[in-house]
């Protein structure tokens, strides 16, 4: 990146890690990033699924699988070892400077795999079921924006990071829900 993009990045880091902190985001962010508290949403997907749409519910649940792995796999085993960006939390010139409010972890930042698999997941489903409910994307994206935003706020991704990730993730998401309309062209 540009010097000038990577200012603007930590200047923008900076805005949300420290001048938007707050109780309320102390406490949600690092429960939004969590996976284990989406747990009841993705069992609720695959049951939901499977029981009201059977044999295309399956496809549904092995298209949403493989969106989740191709946006996982691109971002965190592709894009990350050839960008080598260090997460804030491990860059020197800013590390001593965040707000760290949960464990940095380890692996490098850009882009985020949160982000990169949630807004897969939210634009696959999103996609598939928008005929049927057109307010799917009021729930789907600001879910996969929390989880995202959350990255940036509890100081392991750069806004970048997120961007890129999301950007990525809709991207696989919807090439994605391309093959189910080729494989499920009547749903």
């Amino acid at each position: 990146m540009t010097d000038q993009l990577l200012q603007l990045d930590r200047r923008l880091f900076h805005f949300i890690n420290h001048d938007l902190s707050n109780a309320f985001f102390d406490w949600l962010c690092p429960i939004a990033r969590n996976p284990v508290v989406w747990a009841p949403l993705y069992i609720f997907i695959l049951v939901f699924c499977i029981y009201r749409y059977k044999k295309t519910g399956v496809y549904i649940i092995l298209l949403l699988l493989l969106s989740f792995g191709l946006a996982d796999r691109g971002s965190a085993g592709l894009i990350k070892p050839m960008a080598q960006r260090l997460r804030p939390c491990h860059e020197p010139t800013i590390a001593n400077s965040i707000i760290v409010r949960v464990p940095c972890g380890s692996g490098y930042s850009f882009p985020s795999a949160h982000a990169s698999n949630h807004f897969a997941i939210a634009c696959f489903l999103s996609l598939v079921f928008y005929s049927r409910w057109k307010n799917i994307w009021w729930a789907a994206i600001p879910w996969a924006f929390v989880i995202s935003f959350s990255q940036v706020y509890v100081g392991v991704h750069y806004p970048f990071d997120v961007t890129f990730g999301a950007l990525y993730g809709m991207l696989v998401g919807y090439i994605v829900y391309l093959l189910f309309k080729k494989l499920q062209p009547q749903f």
